[in-house]
């Protein structure tokens, strides 16, 4: 599939709720509710991260978004939250270029490090992430009643 990557702008809230609703629907009944919310986002939501963050999104010929990341910076550290590629797009290497994409524009910020959170539902999630050299930092944290796992990556200098 022929796509691009940009960074999101304003009017690309409404296709990033929508691909992260597509991409997180299978996940629905082992999330809390609380989780689920939090995770696919709200209109007002996605506004708040697109000032709070950086945003990448995947935007198909036919300009729709079809993969989305965040990314913020802290110092030397960096952070992702809200991957997301349709579903019907599972393996085209979306997923790939996003991720990559945000390391190389966290990386270009100065940061060392990247982490990001996970939970226990999404294994194929977890196990893209090892591929690509993430490794579980041993922090868990509490994450609206389900266990919210932090991976790191240390970035080449």
């Amino acid at each position: 599939m022929d796509f691009v990557l940009r960074p999101a702008v304003e009017r690309d809230a409404d296709g990033i709720l929508e691909c992260l609703s597509a991409a997180f629907e299978e996940y629905r009944t082992r999330y809390t509710k609380g989780a689920f919310e939090d995770t696919v986002l709200a209109p007002e939501t996605v506004r708040l991260r697109l000032k709070e963050m950086t945003i990448f999104v995947a935007i198909s010929e036919g300009k729709k978004v079809v993969g989305t990341i965040a990314c913020r910076v802290a110092g030397e550290e960096g952070h992702l939250r809200g991957m997301a590629v349709l579903p019907r797009l599972h393996g085209a290497g979306i997923a790939q270029r996003l991720l990559e994409r945000a390391e190389a524009y966290l990386g270009g910020q100065g940061c060392t490090r990247i982490t990001l959170d996970t939970t226990e539902p999404l294994e194929r999630a977890m196990r893209f992430y090892e591929r690509n050299g993430f490794v579980r930092s041993g922090k868990v944290q509490d994450f609206f009643g389900m266990r919210l796992i932090q991976y790191e990556k240390v970035m080449r200098s």
